[in-house]
């Protein structure tokens, strides 16, 4: 291991203590914000803390028996304890620099996700459809809560477009970290229901995951930069259809981002619902600048950021379904979609957390 980065695991670890020792002060209650701060701050360093004594108990381990190799009566178990710790010292050394990695400062944040049906017509948006119930039932897997902000449906079922909520129950519930790689063009290749001689029809959707965004300290959205229009909402007909104009479209000026809501039944509700989407579009604009600018450096097309990339096939004929990033296909196509995506989910994580890992060894 490094010099440098021992001497930064050797602070973390002094840190702890000193937290510790706050926190177990008598008077530690009496300021509740920094109460509050410092916890959040153990938790971070608790996981790097006790990987870095695990890896120095390894060290010890090594020293120990290397010390035992003069007897000869312990020569044989010290050999393999000696072969134990060489082989568990990598290992816990590159855990280590996992846990040491940039933290993504959205990855504890819940997500607006956002379906558009693309090419393809009415199987477009049917595959919208089956696009948000894969990630509402992923969503239910993790008991998260999804919540509906606009949707705009297809006259054979399905959507044209589709924005909901996607938050966890609490803190540290990563819902972005999970969801952040997903943005960019689905396709699907399958027969249409509508489709009489058996012909594979291929399709596309866009799938787009912003981080919900604080307004107040996120997006500073000043409301002279903003044009509030009101219209009256198209519904399907009969009690649906609305009679004022309940509707709202917002428009931020400086960056022409548009964001309306209908849904709701009040106009207050349906502003609200907007004025979300719109702080998470403005937001998600800024994380995209990020990413790309740290995708170009990384040579990476783990979370480029590149809406317009085309980045997964769902083939139904084939039961297959192909990540193009990471060349990784799955032949459980009925399962995915039923959201057990897990398996997906983690192959990309981890494929990003390998490009951090060779720019970070690049730098050192």
């Amino acid at each position: 291991m490094k010099p440098s980065i021992r001497q930064k695991l050797d602070l973390l670890v002094d840190r702890l203590d000193e937290i510790d020792r706050m926190l177990s002060a008598p008077d530690a209650a009496g300021n509740m914000e920094q109460f509050r701060k410092l916890s959040r701050e153990r938790a971070e360093i608790e996981p790097v803390a006790l990987q870095f004594n695990a890896f120095r108990q390894a060290e010890n381990d090594l020293a120990e028996a290397e010390a035992m190799l003069a007897d000869p009566d312990l020569r044989e178990f010290a050999e393999e304890e000696i072969a134990a710790a060489k082989a568990r010292l990598p290992e816990l050394e590159i855990e280590l620099q996992k846990l040491l990695l940039p933290k993504d400062p959205n990855d504890e944040k819940s997500v607006l996700l956002e379906i558009r049906a693309g090419t393809g017509g009415d199987e477009s948006a049917l595959f919208a459809g089956d696009l948000f119930r894969m990630y509402s039932r992923y969503a239910e897997r993790q008991r998260w809560q999804v919540e509906v902000l606009s949707a705009s449906e297809s006259d054979l079922g399905g959507y044209r477009e589709i924005i909901c909520r996607i938050a966890g129950l609490g803190a540290g519930f990563g819902v972005y970290s999970r969801l952040k790689f997903e943005s960019g063009g689905h396709r699907v290749q399958r027969v249409p229901e509508t489709e009489t001689q058996g012909r594979i029809h291929t399709s596309a959707c866009t799938v787009a995951i912003m981080p919900e965004a604080d307004e107040v300290e996120d997006v500073n959205l000043n409301p002279a930069d903003l044009r509030i229009d009101t219209f009256r909402a198209s519904g399907a007909g009969g009690q649906h259809i609305n009679k004022t104009d309940s509707a709202v479209r917002i428009t931020h000026l400086p960056t022409g981002i548009v964001a309306e809501c209908q849904d709701g039944r009040s106009q207050h509700a349906n502003k609200a619902s907007a004025m979300r989407v719109l702080a998470a579009r403005i937001k998600d604009v800024q994380v995209r600048e990020q990413q790309s600018a740290i995708a170009s450096t990384r040579k990476s097309l783990i979370g480029s950021g590149d809406r317009s990339e085309r980045i997964r096939t769902y083939n139904f004929p084939q039961g297959r379904v192909t990540d193009h990033r990471i060349n990784l296909t799955l032949y459980k196509i009925a399962a995915i979609m039923d959201g057990d995506m897990d398996e997906l989910l983690d192959a990309l994580a981890a494929e990003h957390q390998a490009d951090q890992l060779a720019e970070l060894a690049e730098q050192n």
